[in-house]
């Protein structure tokens, strides 16, 4: 596999992954959408989706889209070490174009939000009123806690994707796509509460980055004071993940 192959694969793959998973995300949030409060199985779901269409689309590269992913095949020896910063540098490119896609598909639903009356009193916010499209944020503000349920819920990820390997015919095949995208709708659906289950960590980082950045009219802040979690957990979690199945099965 060349670099060009997993740069262009990987960074289309996270692209599209954060344009539908963001999309879902302000579909649910803004008031002048069509599904304005379809609640977080549609979030789930929308996810899922995402996970699926970014993952058929990255097929050359493996289907990382995720810097925890590539850091367990990296540790299990499925990919190799030289290639990790291309495919971390590929995954965060990708997801802030995702996260600017999804800003130009919804730019009328994002000034007519940001600019009603009770938004700009809001303004002051950290994190601003429409930071779940970009970014996540507990819903309890527990550090530790937070921090273990991202390392959990990403453990699940990380080691469900592995283990995928050990059944014949699975692995990277069309069914194994569709396979991850299912385990990503269970975990948002049974550990997404908490935390929003960012799993992630240039999901969270690259659309925070472009959160910040966007001219935004009273926005609020980007919470950067929460945003080494989402980054540090799910990397955490991949490496338990990676570490149980070399011992179990390695």
């Amino acid at each position: 596999m060349s670099s060009s192959d997993i740069f262009f694969s990987e960074t289309i793959g996270t692209a599209l992954l954060i344009l539908l998973g963001g999309g879902v995300c302000a579909a649910v949030t803004f008031k002048r959408s069509k599904a304005f409060n379809a609640g977080w199985v549609a979030i789930t779901f929308g996810w899922g989706f995402a996970v699926l269409t970014g993952g058929y689309a990255a097929q050359v590269s493996g289907a990382h889209l995720n810097p925890a992913v590539t850091l367990g095949l990296a540790i299990q020896g499925t990919t190799e070490w030289a290639d990790v910063p291309l495919y971390f540098a590929s995954e965060l490119l990708g997801a802030m174009i995702g996260a600017v896609l999804v800003w130009l598909v919804y730019y009328g639903q994002f000034h007519a939000e940001l600019t009603d009356p009770e938004m700009a009193e809001r303004k002051s916010e950290d994190p601003g009123p429409v930071h779940g499209v970009f970014f996540t944020s507990p819903e309890i503000r527990n550090p530790l806690q937070n921090l273990v349920t991202e390392v959990i819920a990403t453990f699940v990820l990380v080691i469900a994707i592995l283990t995928l390997g050990l059944t014949k015919g699975v692995g990277l095949s069309g069914i194994g796509v569709l396979i991850v995208a299912l385990i990503v709708v269970g975990i948002g659906l049974s550990l997404g509460g908490p935390t929003g289950y960012a799993i992630n960590p240039v999901r969270d980082f690259g659309p925070r980055v472009v959160h910040a950045l966007l001219p935004l009219p009273n926005k609020g802040g980007s919470d950067w004071t929460y945003a080494w979690i989402p980054v540090v957990g799910p990397l955490l979690g991949s490496a338990i993940a990676a570490g149980v199945y070399q011992v179990a099965f390695g």
